[in-house]
């Protein structure tokens, strides 16, 4: 594939990205929904393209996200985990052990929502309420992240299947 096409493909992935998460800052509903919806650019664009190109396309993202929209809770969270987790995905993926698999995804997880709680309790001090026990949230959020990733896994195999046959 050219490099040309690979630029044109990855201009038209960094629109995509950003227009997804725009409307999950502007949506008064399904925000992480959309969030989900453009963490599936990621992938897409590793498949499509290649991981170099990949990079280029979350970093232009992440920076015309932040110059756009400003420093939100959206953008802080698919910087931190949304973005970033087709390339660990991918290369988790490569070990072909899914005890290992499951465990360094939930480990990714857990360093990745880590580090937004921490952001969220220093920017966004007065937003951030949690009415149930750190235990439970915990636990229903590792259950809710490996729904998310199975779901990503079907996205990546139907795509694969159906449409990236070149």
């Amino acid at each position: 594939m050219s490099k040309s096409s690979n630029i044109a493909r990855g201009g038209l992935l960094t629109a995509l990205g950003v227009i997804f998460i725009y409307l999950s800052n502007v949506a008064p509903t399904s925000k992480i929904y959309l969030l989900g919806v453009a963490s599936c650019i990621i992938p897409l664009s590793i498949i499509w393209t290649n991981i170099k190109n990949s990079i280029v396309v979350y970093g232009a993202t992440c920076i015309l996200c932040l110059l756009l929209i400003g420093f939100k809770g959206g953008v802080i969270t698919y910087i931190l985990f949304f973005g970033l987790y087709g390339f660990a995905k991918y290369y988790i993926e490569k070990l072909r052990k899914l005890p290992i698999e499951i465990l360094l995804k939930i480990l990714f997880f857990n360093v990745s929502i880590a580090l937004i709680f921490l952001i969220y309790r220093v920017f966004f001090a007065g937003l951030l309420k949690i009415n149930i026990a750190i235990p439970l949230a915990i636990f229903i959020f590792q259950f809710v992240f490996l729904v998310y990733d199975y779901a990503l896994t079907l996205f990546i195999s139907y795509v694969n299947r159906h449409y990236l046959k070149s």
